[in-house]
């Protein structure tokens, strides 16, 4: 547990994956505290000269235009949460749920949403407490934000609907909102003017599976370096291709990046020495050339971590209110469409499906004699046993998921709200299939190791340092093949240890 104070200007993707976890205790800047108050007042401005402005006293999207008498501003913006909460599909998951909580909570503490303090400290209420309202994950079009979703967490916190809280012991039980709220001694909320608006039209959603899935596919680049290192040492294959003086004559910082990496874990390998004299000239492509595969999907992440760092520290709700001393300005715009998010999303899942697709290839390697000098398939007894034949069969099943989880969400555009809202991102299907992806990448990832670390056992050289190291993490996890058995826990297994980041901890 650490301390966390938002400011809407700082925050980081590790900060919204611990705060999923329930890692941090949240609580709001004095500066955010005093901007906010001066961005209600200007609300309260407008609202005392009775100066007809949208998101304020008006109707929404199509309705824009119909006006609302000041007698029914708080019912409007309950009406809006209210009619705007018609989610479908599963329940997301508690953990994405204190993620989006917390993205809102930082968007709005900017200053920019006329909303009052009191909204962002019921939201970290909820969050501290691990008060999560129950939202169906399906429903956002990625603009005007994610208002399906996000009315569903306003819901909540106004007291209405059914909210998952956590216990003391880290389980979750459901309760009608209003008794969780009173559980924990929060108020529910009454949204006021603009208040509603600002709770639902943003890309608060999408930003939390974004966060997880970069916070993943940073893992698993690791471990792609890391599972070929482990491959090149099984088959005994050549360490040249990860030369830096090749990489540094096509200098991509990724693909460097990459051949340094795997060249690290190959460091002292008794396994080089061992083949020195060998008649290989060249390996296949999917070792040769993976720092040219894994390398762009390094660059790709670090421009995704750029964009989505940006985003989780913007006021993406619409309108925005700018107050410069007593002048009260507010501006009607598009800050809530997710269109960089959905287009890093269609970008990552595309690069989840070509690390999978390659560790497939090299899991091949590994179980085919012909390339690996061992027993087909790690047999003990080839034809009495299969050995890891089917491991191959999983991973390329997984491929298959990938390739359709590859396709564009951003292309799906349909109009709505009679037309006005006529270009739709999709960002949060797509963030939410990229987050999926990377899950089932690890599956691959995983199997590959599995199968490298077994092929290991079977040289009597030392592999490089790192290799070995590697191969001490993968054997604490899964016994030695000594026998046809299930391989399913394996797998799942050494999938859930990557993604907790015991692979890149045990190198600092």
């Amino acid at each position: 547990m650490r301390d966390l104070v938002i400011d809407g200007n700082s925050l980081t993707i590790a900060d919204v994956i611990d705060t999923g976890l329930g890692q941090t205790l949240v609580s709001l800047s004095d500066i955010a505290r005093k901007k906010m108050s001066h961005s209600r007042a200007g609300i309260d401005q407008i609202l005392s000269t009775q100066k007809v402005t949208y998101g304020i006293n008006t109707g929404f999207g199509a309705l824009s235009s119909v006006s609302i008498d000041s007698d029914q501003l708080e019912e409007l913006q309950a009406n809006l949460i209210r009619s705007h909460a018609c989610g479908i599909g599963e329940e997301m998951e508690n953990k994405h749920i204190l993620m989006m909580m917390l993205i809102r909570a930082n968007t709005l503490c900017r200053g920019d949403s006329g909303a009052r303090p009191v909204i962002v400290d019921t939201l970290i209420s909820m969050i501290n407490r691990g008060v999560c309202p129950v939202i169906p994950r399906i429903g956002s079009l990625g603009a005007s934000g994610d208002l399906a979703p996000l009315s569903h967490l306003a819901l909540g916190m106004m007291g209405e609907g059914v909210a998952n809280v956590r216990y003391a012991d880290g389980e979750w039980k459901s309760m009608n909102s209003l008794d969780a709220l009173d559980m924990h001694d929060i108020a529910p909320i009454l949204p006021a003017a603009k208040e509603g608006l600002s709770l639902i039209n943003g890309t608060s959603q999408m930003c939390a599976f974004m966060c997880e899935a970069l916070h993943n596919l940073d893992i698993l680049c690791f471990a792609s370096d890391a599972s070929l290192a482990c491959t090149v040492e099984a088959i005994r294959g050549s360490h040249k291709p990860f030369d830096h003086r090749i990489h540094d004559s096509r200098p991509h910082p990724g693909q460097k990046i990459s051949a340094a990496r795997i060249l690290s874990l190959l460091t002292n390998s008794e396994i080089k020495i061992s083949h020195a004299d060998c008649n290989k000239v060249q390996d296949a492509y999917s070792i040769r050339c993976s720092p040219q595969v894994h390398g762009p999907v390094i660059d790709m992440l670090k421009e995704s971590r750029r964009i989505l760092h940006i985003e989780i520290n913007s006021s993406t709700d619409n309108p925005l209110v700018f107050t410069e001393g007593d002048d009260v300005e507010v501006l009607s715009g598009g800050n809530f469409h997710g269109q960089y998010i959905a287009l890093t999303s269609d970008s990552l899942s595309i690069a989840c499906h070509e690390l999978a697709s390659i560790s497939e290839r090299r899991i091949n390697q590994i179980l085919d004699p012909k390339w690996s000098g061992h027993s087909a398939f790690l047999a003990r007894n080839e034809g009495l046993e299969s050995g890891l034949m089917i491991i191959q069969y999983s991973s390329a099943a997984v491929l298959a998921e990938l390739h359709l989880l590859s396709n564009s969400a951003t292309t799906s555009n349909t109009p709505v709200s009679m037309g006005k809202e006529d270009h739709a991102s999709m960002g949060s299907t797509g963030s939410y299939r990229t987050m999926i992806a990377t899950r089932l990448l690890s599956n691959v990832i995983a199997n590959e190791l599995i199968c490298a670390c077994e092929a290991l056992d079977r040289i009597s050289e030392n592999p490089g340092e790192g290799v070995s190291k590697i191969r001490s993490l993968i054997r604490g996890i899964v016994k030695p093949l000594e026998g046809d058995r299930v391989l399913s826990d394996d797998t799942r297994n050494v999938s859930q240890s990557l993604l907790n980041g015991d692979l890149t901890n045990i190198f600092g």
